[in-house]
């Protein structure tokens, strides 16, 4: 069996707007390591056809450009980047969540919100922006930063998905003194945790959690696709009780 090459490391994003078809899948591959004959293998095509594809000496059919896409576990966002790019239609759709056709996923989103009380949860798009949390992560995020102003502006929790607006977003998150030490390593006795426990501390008040992300299986639209649940879930006895005290206090009980 071949051994399947590295992704070269210093990659760039990829640029949605500007990639032709050939650039945009020889990216794909090389980001996930295939060499030419991987790929080809595995969609059940030739090398030389792969090879025509990325330079522009031959143009793909829908089918194919779907194969390919498959064997490199590309999200269904930029698989209809990779269709358009070649003069396609768009194979997946993108609703919004509040879409009738998602108002069974938008009632299980709401109901994985409710079950995580009093714990706080988040639901988050594929940049992190927050779309929906439950009632727990309000008394979360009130006492990390005190009460938070109404806004139209998204609030954004983090990232991850390969386009230049993802890793701007990255460079600029890690700019802040500090954070690039944060990564770097681990004292002794948090690497003996059975997971990475994250500690948020405001004035005397010390809270240490652990998180859990889910994604929906088998997604067939965009948004679907690109939707994390993020729960959080207390460490420790004082952080549990923490946050019973505080949603007691919401009850006014």
């Amino acid at each position: 069996m071949r051994e399947r090459a590295k992704p070269r490391p210093g990659f760039t994003p990829m640029d949605e707007a500007t990639t032709s078809f050939g650039s945009g899948l020889r990216w794909w591959r090389e980001r996930r390591g295939f060499s030419q004959l991987d790929l080809a293998g595995a969609a059940e095509t030739t090398q030389r056809h792969v090879s025509f594809l990325e330079s522009g000496r031959a143009g793909p059919s829908p089918e194919m450009i779907l194969r390919l896409a498959t064997v490199l576990d590309i999200p269904l966002r930029q698989q209809n980047a990779l269709l358009l790019a070649a003069g396609f239609a768009p194979a997946w759709r993108e609703s919004d969540l509040s879409a009738p056709e998602l108002a069974r996923v938008s009632g299980a989103l709401d109901y994985m919100l409710a079950q995580q009380e009093p714990y706080p949860a988040f639901v988050v798009d594929r940049r992190w922006n927050l779309l929906r949390a439950n009632a727990g992560a309000g008394r979360f995020v009130e006492f990390l930063t005190g009460p938070t102003p109404a806004s139209a502006e998204p609030v954004n929790l983090a990232i991850a998905d390969g386009t230049r607006q993802t890793a701007e977003l990255l460079t600029r998150l890690l700019a802040f003194p500090g954070l690039p030490a944060l990564s770097q390593g681990l004292p002794p006795a948090e690497m003996r945790a059975p997971v990475l426990i994250i500690h948020f501390r405001s004035k005397e008040t010390s809270l240490r959690l652990f998180t859990t992300i889910a994604t929906l299986g088998t997604p067939h639209d965009v948004t679907l696709q690109e939707i994390r649940v993020e729960c959080f879930f207390p460490m420790d006895d004082h952080t549990a009780q923490m946050f019973r005290d505080w949603a007691g206090g919401a009850d006014g009980s």
